[in-house]
């Protein structure tokens, strides 16, 4: 069993995996729920929570699909969201993973971060309000592109397309590099 990672140990009923789970990726877990949810009994709830998911469905983790830290990202990424939701609350701008402003990666203090989300915001404020009410919907409020298309009456792909694209015109109007490493 050496050779499996550690939620495919899990998946296989190896109980000293899920010690490793825990140690391997609590930092990381811990890490994004504070930045959701800040530092709250809520955010404890979520973090056992989300390791009670990681161990329910260690059997769909796949590493042919990608590596376990993405895994695992994405489920916490996902649950945290959903908490938001549930609890009526939208995330914050810093809060999501693919926008613009995680582009541009976690560098400087609180004032050259906040002259960055106002550069975002100005080109925002220069597109065509269909697309920039299309990125607001994704980037401030959360909203998955199926919800988008949904509540907008719009093909999925069409907002798909829409959102890259945006994103795209910001990177490139704030001189992004998208190849940069965003790790920060």
């Amino acid at each position: 069993m050496s050779d499996l990672s550690i939620l495919q140990r899990i998946a296989a009923g190896d109980q000293a995996a899920v010690g490793e789970c825990m140690d391997q990726y609590g930092d990381l877990i811990w890490s994004l729920a504070r930045r959701y949810l800040g530092m709250d009994a809520d955010a404890e709830d979520a973090v056992q929570e989300i390791f009670i998911e990681l161990w329910t469905n260690a059997h769909r983790f796949n590493p042919d699909a990608g590596t376990e830290v993405t895994f695992v990202s994405t489920i916490t990424r996902r649950r945290m969201i959903d908490r938001l939701r549930k609890k009526g609350r939208a995330p914050g701008l810093s809060n999501l993973d693919d926008t613009p402003e995680a582009a541009l990666a976690e560098k400087g203090d609180a004032a050259s971060e906040s002259a960055e989300i106002e550069n975002v915001e100005g080109v925002l404020g220069e597109m065509e309000p269909k697309h920039r009410q299309i990125l607001q919907l994704s980037i401030y409020e959360g909203y998955s592109h199926s919800e988008i298309a949904a509540q907008l009456d719009m093909p999925l792909g069409t907002v798909k397309t829409k959102v890259r694209r945006g994103l795209i015109h910001i990177r490139e109007q704030l001189d992004i590099d998208p190849d940069a490493d965003d790790s920060g």
